[in-house]
């Protein structure tokens, strides 16, 4: 069965949650026959911007490579879900407006909340100055004005934030789920 390509982007600071999210929401969609390609900022920094840096630029040009790849990936009926920090709203939104069913998650939790999730002790370095360009703490992270869905990780379970972007997708008439997800009703954008 051919069904329509899209882009679910997930942005957010680095152990919000985005790439939890995208994994769970890529098996429910594969569970119903959809094709899924997972673009994770990290995989992607190391297979595909191997050499560029942590300057605006560099990370600019990073955020353009993902969304070329993943119009290429919508555009042949897949759906294409990114999960990258992505940290300047200038580049997301140059994004949509290139993009067809370009739809932007916001993984939103507070900083603290992210450095309490931080296996890898990332924020400890870059308070430490260990870690240069660090967004969220050396450097900015601009959130989105108006995204189609906001998961807010640190006051719902990562099930409850798939089912939001689940069912958003199904009232928005992009995938067709079975009815257990079109039965929830989170109201969490508004926060």
């Amino acid at each position: 069965m051919h069904h329509q390509g899209l882009i679910l982007w997930l942005t957010g600071l680095s152990g919000a949650g985005k790439t939890t999210i995208a994994l769970s929401v890529a098996q429910e969609l594969r569970s119903r026959n959809y094709q899924v390609e997972l673009l994770d900022g990290d995989v992607v920094r190391t297979h595909l911007s191997q050499g560029l840096g942590f300057s605006r630029q560099d990370r600019d040009i990073n955020v353009r490579r993902i969304g070329f790849v993943a119009n290429l990936l919508s555009r042949n009926g897949i759906v294409a879900i990114v999960a990258a920090i992505s940290p300047y709203r200038q580049v997301r939104e140059e994004l949509k407006k290139t993009s067809t069913n370009f739809i932007e998650i916001y993984v939103h939790a507070p900083i603290a909340v992210c450095e309490s999730r931080d296996v890898k002790g990332l924020y400890a370095l870059a308070r430490a100055g260990q870690i240069q360009h660090f967004t969220g703490i050396s450097d900015p992270y601009e959130e989105p004005i108006n995204p189609e869905i906001i998961c807010q990780t640190d006051r719902f379970t990562v099930e409850q934030c798939v089912n939001q972007v689940l069912h958003y997708l199904e009232t928005q008439g992009l995938i067709i789920l079975s009815g257990q997800v079109a039965s929830l009703q989170l109201k969490i954008k508004n926060y």
